[in-house]
């Protein structure tokens, strides 16, 4: 692991590491310790289209512009099915090592991808794309009193709930729905807007409840990648005090959870999604300086350093006691680069360190 944080190998390992395949998909993770990659994920590929662009929109280099089209092109083109309407989680599905299943959080990642790139390039089959699939998430998932996290295509019907984070209703998927709230403040659509805001409602309600949220002590680290999720989806409206208590209350959470859980189990996104909720709510919440620091140097500290290009500048996945988890992820490595990159900005004290919308 690196020491000092460098942008200039997070980038590289985008462009270069081969975590995205010649198609423009990109793969959930490179498995160090089997020396390939785990299958293409739509929902990452959406998460790498938003990284493409945020670096391209620091540091000018068109290499990461090029990229970006690509991806969104992969997910407009390739990863849609234009008969169901709708984003499989992975790509091609169903196959042998896939259900043919789509998430309602994945779509949502996807759609801000899109809408991402869309900002920069103004290409109109990007747009047309997040548009067509965020009206197809309110049709699909949208149960009449919460939303289905996961659809089993290709009849559409919901997956039956369990007790795990991601396959039942709850404040994180407040995060895709951010995707109605882009597309509105576009398109003008009132019933994506509403929507959105239909779902903070119901997060602020259930909110206390997340965490810990499972008896299986180091399963918390996980569900506090999850509430994180919750804390993007608030950022927009901080300006109202329920919100605004909602942000201190999760904010606070996590950096407890995650400090008391960290010498056993560490997630490299928990630190950078915590960091970088910091500066994005420090124009409202008074920025813990000690603890920020903390995490920064925290994070830096998981950026792979290596003479194998498929490892080189990205961010390990996370850390078991001492021991490096053999991921490295493309989430931890976007999350990681924005938060640092927004954290150098407040500490040097530029006037806007939001440099943008969370990934």
């Amino acid at each position: 692991m690196s020491e000092v944080y460098s942008r200039e190998r997070a980038g590289r390992w985008f462009l270069g590491s081969g975590i995205q395949e010649p198609s423009g998909g990109v793969a959930r993770f490179y498995l160090a310790d089997a020396r390939k990659n785990k299958p293409v994920s739509t929902e990452i590929t959406g998460y790498t289209a938003s990284a493409l662009a945020f670096l391209y929109s620091i540091t000018g280099d068109s290499r990461f512009l090029d990229r970006a089209r690509r991806t969104a092109f992969f997910l407009a083109d390739c990863a849609w099915d234009s008969t169901l309407g709708i984003f499989p989680y992975e790509h091609p599905s169903p196959s042998a090592v896939s259900r043919h299943l789509a998430f309602f959080f994945d779509s949502g990642i996807i759609v801000r991808g899109l809408l991402a790139v869309w900002r920069i390039t103004k290409e109109q089959r990007l747009l047309d794309a997040a548009v067509k699939a965020a009206r197809g998430m309110l049709a699909d998932f949208h149960s009449g009193s919460d939303l289905h996290p996961i659809l089993v295509l290709p009849e559409k019907t919901p997956l039956e709930r369990d007790s795990h984070w991601s396959r039942s209703p709850g404040c994180y998927q407040a995060k895709s729905a951010l995707a109605w709230r882009e597309v509105a403040e576009i398109s003008g659509e009132t019933a994506l807007r509403d929507a959105y805001l239909e779902t903070i409602s119901g997060a602020l309600r259930g909110y206390r409840d997340f965490l810990p949220g499972t008896p299986e002590r180091l399963r918390v680290m996980d569900r506090l990648h999850a509430a994180s999720y919750f804390l993007e989806a608030l950022s927009p409206l901080l300006g109202r005090a329920e919100c605004a208590e909602a942000y201190r209350f999760t904010m606070q959470s996590v950096s407890e959870y995650m400090r008391e859980l960290a010498p056993e189990f560490a997630r490299s996104d928990v630190y950078a999604q915590l960091l970088r909720a910091r500066v994005y709510a420090s124009g409202t919440i008074p920025v813990d300086l000690a603890a920020a620091r903390e995490e920064a140097a925290a994070l830096a500290g998981f950026q792979a350093a290596s003479p194998d290009p498929h490892l080189d500048g990205g961010f390990w996945f996370g850390r078991r006691g001492d021991v490096t988890i053999p991921h490295v992820n493309p989430v931890s490595t976007a999350f990681a680069a924005q938060a640092l990159e927004a954290w150098r900005a407040f500490e040097g004290g530029e006037p806007n360190p939001c440099l943008a919308p969370p990934i």
